[in-house]
């Protein structure tokens, strides 16, 4: 018997052959599918939320591949409009990420909700990221005064190594809570009811409900309805509606593992009388950072203008804001509160408390101004939860991404 330690000539032309032709056919799947083009920018871009209108008459895309081979999930919304998040587009470079539609398998959810514990909880494949306080009467220890109580607002936080960066009701401040949003000094008819410092018992937060809540494989959500209450008066009288949509996004393939997450404010006048909010330091959608971060310099700050003197910072106008500190044992941990550009005031000024550990964009800060009936006040935020210290430039990249996304152009095959 005769045997060839290689392939003849005939058989290596024959096995050429057929690569080519799976090369080319493989090429043809990929030219007939449809692409996703993102635009390039002149500064990189962390974090962007990407949502597109899928080709009509074909299936729907399931996932999206770059040129490198990096591959991000695509989630369908109720709508039919199609979402996902882009960890990283550097500067100068336009992605064309090609749209897959082969069918999975139930992949459940990365991002899913449950109630623990007096609280709409979220897990970002499984590790915890944040929970929204629902029931009033869940508090963190005995003796706190009934004018305190309260939910709609969001604790705990963590980071994505499960550390708490978040406090609810702290002893020397007992109504701050994690992040939430009132209005401080106020006129609304004639009287001056205070939203915020609930121990005068002028004002007060209520959750009026919980629209919807949701989960995905890019992201889930809650939608929530608050009213700030006007205690003053000789029967008490809802001065706004509040509506909360919150947002925790997959940041799937990051270099650096984040936990992110939006809050959209909506709030308009409850009666025909405006909400007049005069000129103050404080007051508006504010973060309380953990209970060991008290103290002058228990915790670090850093504004987008590089700025880390929490009383040189008080007042500044930025565009994100960050708050970070020890959570163990040689461990840092910490939050960056990224304001939009359409906000009221944008750039709103913050205020930083000279010793407590937390912050706010306070749009008050400039001057007097009103919340109209018939207008809805709008404020947008995104935070970008973290380990270790803040790295100014990749907080920058997800401003970028938060503030200028890419545009999206879809072309089909």
């Amino acid at each position: 018997m005769l045997s060839f330690p290689y392939p003849s000539p005939a058989l290596r032309r024959v096995g050429a052959l057929l690569a080519a032709l799976a090369a080319l056919a493989t090429a043809s799947l990929a030219a007939a599918a449809p692409q996703l083009t993102l635009a390039s920018a002149p500064f990189d871009r962390a974090g962007q939320v990407i949502r597109f209108t899928p080709p009509p008459g074909l299936p729907q895309p399931t996932a999206a591949t770059d040129g490198d081979g990096r591959r991000w999930p695509v989630q369908i919304d109720p709508d039919g409009q199609a979402c996902l998040v882009v960890p990283w587009q550097a500067a100068g470079r336009t992605l064309v990420l090609t749209l897959e539609s082969a069918p999975v398998a139930d992949r459940g959810a990365a991002i899913e909700s449950g109630t623990v514990g007096g609280g709409l909880a979220f897990t970002n494949e499984g590790k915890p990221v944040l929970s929204y306080h629902l029931d009033p009467s869940a508090l963190p220890r005995p003796g706190i005064p009934p004018e305190y109580h309260r939910a709609g607002y969001i604790h705990p936080i963590y980071s994505p190594s499960g550390a708490l960066i978040s406090d609810d009701y702290p002893p020397d401040h007992i109504h701050h809570h994690g992040i939430w949003s009132p209005w401080t000094k106020t006129e609304f008819q004639g009287r001056t009811p205070d939203f915020w410092n609930m121990g005068k018992k002028t004002g007060t937060v209520e959750r009026v409900a919980l629209n919807r809540t949701w989960s995905g494989w890019v992201h889930g959500g809650f939608e929530a309805r608050h009213r700030m209450v006007d205690l003053s008066a000789p029967t008490p009288v809802t001065a706004l509606n509040e509506t909360w949509d919150v947002v925790i996004y997959r940041v799937a393939g990051a270099a650096k593992p984040v936990h992110l997450f939006e809050l959209t404010i909506r709030q308009t006048c409850a009666t025909n009388d405006p909400l007049i909010l005069p000129e103050y330091h404080y007051g508006g959608t504010a973060f309380r950072g953990r209970a060991e971060w008290l103290g002058a310099t228990a915790s670090q700050f850093l504004t987008a203008e590089g700025e880390t003197d929490r009383v040189k910072a008080q007042g500044q106008r930025t565009r994100w804001i960050a708050q970070s500190g020890a959570v163990g044992a040689g461990a840092v941990a910490g939050l960056a509160m990224l304001g939009h550009p359409d906000n009221v005031r944008a750039p709103q000024p913050v205020r930083i408390h000279p010793r407590e550990p937390y912050f706010c964009f306070t749009p008050s800060q400039l001057g007097r101004w009103t919340i109209e009936p018939g207008q809805t006040y709008v404020a947008r935020y995104r935070f970008l939860v973290f380990d270790g210290a803040p790295d100014p430039a990749l907080i920058e990249a997800y401003w970028q991404g938060f503030a200028q996304p890419a545009t999206a152009r879809v072309v089909a095959p």
